[in-house]
C-alpha cells in the first residue's frame, strides 16, 4: 500500500468520524416518535427496493463463488424475499421497543433537600465491525439509531455490494423522517486499512462493538484504542447435579447441543456429578447418537459408555460443530471449579431441584448468563426480551450478557434543587 493511499484512507475515516460525532449530538436530542418514524421509513424503503437489493446481493454473490466461499458463507451472505421481509419487521419491532432515553431513576431526596437520581443517555458514537451478514447493517443502525447513537459500519469486503444498497435504504428513510444522513454510515471502501484507522478514531468514537468470527474479535481487541463490547468464546456448561431430574437433565443438554451447532451459546462440555453418571450417561449417549454428534469423554466417562477420549484441550474448544465433551465430576464444588478454570463466561446451566445448590451456583459462576434447569440456548437478546440484541458481551464493563437497546446507552447523574447550596 503506498503513503498516497493511507493518508487517502486516514482521511476518509476522520471525515466519517468528524460527521457522526456532528450526528451524535442531533441524535441525543430527537425524540422517540421522529426515531421510530425513520425506522418505520428504512422498514417501509427495503420492501420498496427488494429488488434492487437482490440485484445488488447477486454482484457478491457471484464474486464469492469466484473466490470460492462454502455452502455456509453463501447461505449467510444471501438476501432473499424472506430475509429482505425479516429485516424489515426486525425494524418495526425496534421501533415498538420502549425508548430508553432520557429515563431517569433512582430519584430520592439527600439530607440537604436536593434530590439525586440517573438519566439515561446514548454512548454517543459505535463503530460496529462486522462480518458476512447483509442483515446486519439494518439491526445494527436500528437499534444505534433507537438507543440514540450515531454508527459507523464497517461490513465484510465479500458483502460490499450489498451493504451500500441496505445504506441506501437507511439513508432514504433518515431523510425521510429530517434526521441527517451522517446518523448511520457505511463505509464503503473495501481496504482493510480502514478497519485500523476506525479502531484508531478514539477523538471521535466511543465505543467499537465486533461481531463476527475469533480472529476478528482478537484483532479488535488487540489493536483498538477505544473500548471494545465483545466475547471470544462461548464455550458453555451443562452441570448434571446429584438432586437433577432425569428427564429435565437430558431435555435441556440435548437442547443446549442440538438446537444449533454454530452458535456461542450451544452446549460445549457436559458435566455430570458422579452419583448419577451411570444412570444418565447411557441415555445421553443414545440421544446424541442418533443425531450424529460425536462424544469425548474423561476416563471416567468412558467406563461407561463408548466414546473418544477427551484431553485438556477439549476443555478449552468452542467447537461449533457436532461434538461434546463430557466429564464425571465428584459434585457442585467440582462444577464451579471446572466451570470457572475453562468456561469462556458466557453461558452455564445446572440442572438440579435442589434450592441451595441453585443459589449456591447462580453467586459462585463468574459468566455473564447462568441457567437454572434451562437451555443455555436461551442466552439471547430476544429470548432475554430485549427485542433485539447487537451481540454477546463476556466482559464486565460497560454491558454483560445480551447487550440490547440498554447496553447501549451509559448513565448520568442529575440533580435537583431549589437553590440549594453546599455548606
Amino acid at each position: 500500500m503506498t503513503q498516497d493511499t493511507n493518508q487517502n484512507i486516514q482521511s476518509y475515516m476522520t471525515e466519517l468520524g468528524e460527521k457522526a460525532r456532528k450526528a451524535s449530538a442531533v441524535l441525543a436530542a430527537v425524540e422517540a416518535k421522529i426515531k421510530n418514524d425513520a425506522l418505520f421509513a428504512i422498514a417501509d424503503e427495503l420492501i420498496t427496493q427488494r429488488e434492487a437489493l437482490k440485484i445488488e446481493n447477486a454482484k457478491d454473490l457471484d464474486a464469492g463463488k469466484e473466490k470460492g466461499l462454502d455452502a455456509a458463507m453463501l447461505d449467510r451472505l444471501s438476501m432473499t424475499n424472506e430475509s429482505i421481509d425479516k429485516m424489515a419487521e426486525g425494524l418495526r419491532q425496534i421501533s415498538a421497543l420502549s425508548d430508553p432515553i432520557g429515563e431517569i431513576t433512582d430519584l430520592k431526596y439527600m439530607p440537604t433537600g436536593i434530590q439525586v437520581g440517573q438519566m439515561r443517555v446514548p454512548l454517543g458514537v459505535i463503530g460496529i465491525i462486522y462480518e458476512s451478514r447483509p442483515n446486519v447493517t439494518a439491526d445494527a443502525a436500528a437499534l444505534c439509531l433507537k438507543s440514540g447513537n450515531a454508527t459507523i459500519l464497517r461490513g465484510g469486503s465479500e458483502a460490499i455490494h450489498s451493504n451500500k444498497a441496505v445504506a441506501k435504504c437507511i439513508q432514504a428513510g433518515l431523510a425521510s423522517a429530517g434526521l441527517p444522513a451522517e446518523c448511520v454510515q457505511v463505509v464503503e471502501t473495501t481496504d482493510r486499512e480502514a478497519v485500523g484507522e476506525l479502531l484508531r478514531l478514539k477523538d471521535h468514537v466511543d465505543v467499537i462493538i465486533p461481531r463476527g468470527g475469533k480472529s476478528l474479535i482478537e484483532r479488535v481487541s488487540k489493536d483498538s484504542l477505544i473500548p471494545v463490547i465483545k466475547h471470544l468464546d462461548g464455550i458453555c456448561h451443562v452441570y448434571i447435579d446429584d438432586d437433577a431430574n432425569a428427564e429435565k437433565a437430558l431435555n435441556v443438554t440435548f437442547n443446549s447441543k442440538s438446537h444449533r451447532y454454530g452458535t456461542c451459546n450451544t452446549l460445549e462440555t457436559l458435566l455430570v456429578a458422579k452419583s448419577r453418571a451411570s444412570e444418565l450417561l447411557p441415555h445421553i449417549k443414545q440421544l446424541f447418537d442418533e443425531e450424529g454428534v460425536e462424544l469425548r469423554g474423561c476416563a471416567q466417562t468412558q467406563a461407561i459408555i463408548e466414546c473418544n477420549a477427551a484431553t485438556e484441550a477439549d476443555w478449552n474448544t468452542e467447537y461449533l460443530a457436532p461434538i461434546l465433551a463430557i466429564k464425571v465430576v465428584e459434585g457442585l464444588d467440582e462444577a464451579i471449579q471446572h466451570i470457572n478454570q475453562y468456561s469462556s463466561q458466557h453461558t452455564d446451566s445446572i440442572i438440579t431441584q435442589d434450592v441451595t445448590k441453585t443459589r449456591r451456583f447462580m453467586r459462585e459462576v463468574d459468566s455473564a448468563s447462568v441457567m437454572v434447569n434451562a437451555s443455555t440456548r436461551f442466552a439471547d437478546g430476544f429470548e432475554f426480551g430485549l427485542g433485539a440484541e447487537i451481540g454477546i458481551s463476556t466482559d464486565k464493563l460497560h454491558a454483560r450478557g445480551p447487550v440490547g437497546l440498554i447496553g447501549l446507552t451509559s448513565l448520568k447523574y442529575v440533580v435537583f434543587g431549589d437553590g440549594h447550596v453546599r455548606s
